[in-house]
């Protein structure tokens, strides 16, 4: 089941996001290979900086996302203000074996 992590940045935490993309990015890629990432990326505020991320990965149960989510070094980093997941439905424009 598909879940979406809709994550909103701690105001004025742009470089504690800047430090810790790295090991975000390698958790990503580590999700990506074991067939879990379906897409991510960030929110934008209205200076284009990031200010937030969408992640919808592939779990089990809300129990497997929530793990998730917990495992994120952005999240372990305290990045995060709120982190909302909800269950979604990929309807439209699902690329062929998602």
């Amino acid at each position: 089941m598909l879940f979406a992590l809709i994550c909103k940045d701690k105001p004025g935490s742009l470089q504690l996001r800047v430090d810790t993309r790295p090991a975000h990015a390698a958790f990503l890629e580590g999700l990506i290979g074991e067939g879990r990432l379906a897409f991510a990326g960030p929110f934008l505020d209205a200076d284009g900086k990031p200010d937030g991320s969408l992640v919808m990965i592939e779990a089990p149960d809300m129990a497997g996302a929530q793990a998730l989510a917990a495992a994120d070094p952005y999240a372990k980093a305290g990045l995060f203000e709120s982190v909302q997941i909800r269950p979604w439905n990929w309807v439209f424009q699902k690329p062929a074996g998602a």
